[in-house]
């Protein structure tokens, strides 16, 4: 048990609070990352980390914090909701890295750190003094993560970037939604998240590296733009070999058949796939045609592609008869693939997202008892863990993290004077 206990400043008045739990479980328990920069794609790195038993200090600017602690599209209690999710197991430290005094606090963490991870534009750091070359050369093993909108490298490094950029000039935004229409949002920052995962699993390997391979520390060169260019699959070979760009096609994919969204007599949509051989074959039984299964229009992958409208009129016609939950259970009963399309508060409905800790209940210094998603991916042995929730209270963990790095409460104290914390 990690018996640090953080100090916070309210009023005057000195409280505690016990720094989360680093060595209980987790297989990242013993790393410390050391996290910089703000808003989504950089944090959630750290938030990833936390969660597998990381002890991540977050530094935030003073006064305002980061920007996320007042970002989301509802608030609940006066304050931000995401922000409770995306800084849970992480410590809250203030530093001014605009001032010399302040990056050479932060050059002291990075020499006790195992990971650094920023998601400022390229040369920023390297203007704080920061970059990869001067704390490589105090701490020769340190992980060095960056995300950005376009890499570290290429003609467009130097442009300022957000998820919605990424996605576009990867291919993912054209390839979304329907044919001559705008294509549009996800409806989540999913280039942020995606870059965040390259990041990740970047530091994990380079920790793999280091410890496993005897390797020395080096950099992840993370970007959305990297990240969301590399799900688009065969696109580009298409393109490069046939000429033809793939088009945005709405609820299917042509020539995968079938597999769409059909309308539920109550209204709903759900998912019904059975483009494989033995899949048609029992839908066909399902919907009273199993003549259909072995039809020569349909008896085949390549046929049913040929004939996708058709299987789609034919399901759709059959499928509407029932309701949502009625076709979740007897398609399913019959082995083939079928999912209602659920909205949060069916999610929030459905035992099986607590069943698989995909939800899971914790205490929140605003929002109470809170519902939130839980940590994937499930490891047996080590699994990871909220241990700690996010910190309301900007630099509450500071004084406990600088006193740790050996400074006494009177150089602390100046800090604080002159605006450094």
């Amino acid at each position: 048990m990690d018996t640090r206990r953080d100090q916070r400043e309210t009023d005057g008045a000195t409280q505690q609070r016990a720094a989360p739990d680093v060595m209980t479980d987790g297989p990242l328990q013993g790393i410390r990352a050391l996290e910089f920069g703000q808003l989504l794609a950089g944090p959630y790195v750290g938030t990833l980390l936390g969660d597998f038993g990381a002890e991540v200090i977050k530094i935030e600017p003073p006064p305002q914090g980061d920007a996320m602690r007042e970002w989301g599209r509802l608030r609940h209690n006066g304050r931000s909701m995401w922000w409770s999710i995306l800084a849970r197991n992480k410590r809250s430290v203030t530093l001014n890295l605009r001032l010399e005094e302040g990056q050479e606090v932060a050059r002291r963490l990075a020499a006790q750190c195992d990971v650094v991870l920023e998601n400022f534009r390229p040369g920023t750091m390297e203007r704080w003094g920061l970059g990869p070359e001067g704390l490589h050369k105090l701490n020769p093993r340190l992980i060095y993560a960056r995300v950005t909108g376009y890499g570290q490298t290429g003609r467009y490094r130097d442009r300022p970037g957000f998820a919605a950029a990424g996605e576009a000039i990867s291919g993912l935004r054209y390839i979304n939604g329907y044919p001559d229409q705008a294509p549009p949002r996800y409806g989540i920052s999913i280039g942020d998240t995606l870059a965040a995962q390259s990041a990740f699993t970047g530091i994990l390997l380079a920790l793999y590296a280091r410890d496993a391979r005897g390797a020395e520390g080096q950099v992840i060169d993370a970007s959305i733009a990297d990240a969301c260019f590399s799900v688009t699959e065969s696109t580009v070979l298409e393109y490069e070999k046939t000429e033809v760009v793939r088009e945005p096609t709405g609820t299917r994919l042509p020539k995968i058949a079938p597999s769409n969204v059909y309308r539920s007599k109550d209204g709903r949509w759900v998912v019904i796939a059975a483009n494989h051989d033995t899949l048609w074959r029992r839908l066909a039984a399902l919907i009273g045609k199993p003549e259909l299964g072995d039809d020569p229009r349909f008896s085949s992958h390549r046929a049913r592609g040929e004939n996708e409208d058709l299987l789609d009129e034919l399901i759709g016609e059959w499928a509407v008869q029932y309701t949502a939950a009625e076709l979740d259970r007897i398609v399913n009963e019959a082995g083939v693939v079928c999912a209602p399309v659920y909205n949060a508060a069916d999610v929030y409905a459905d035992p099986y997202f607590r069943e698989r800790g995909l939800l899971i209940e914790y205490e929140d210094e605003v929002h109470g008892t809170m519902t939130a998603p839980g940590v994937v991916p499930k490891l047996t042995a080590t699994p990871g863990r909220v241990r700690a929730p996010a910190e309301w209270t900007l630099g509450a963990d500071t004084g406990a993290v600088l006193h740790d790095l050996g400074l006494s409460e009177d150089e602390i104290g100046r800090l604080r004077r002159d605006g450094v914390l």
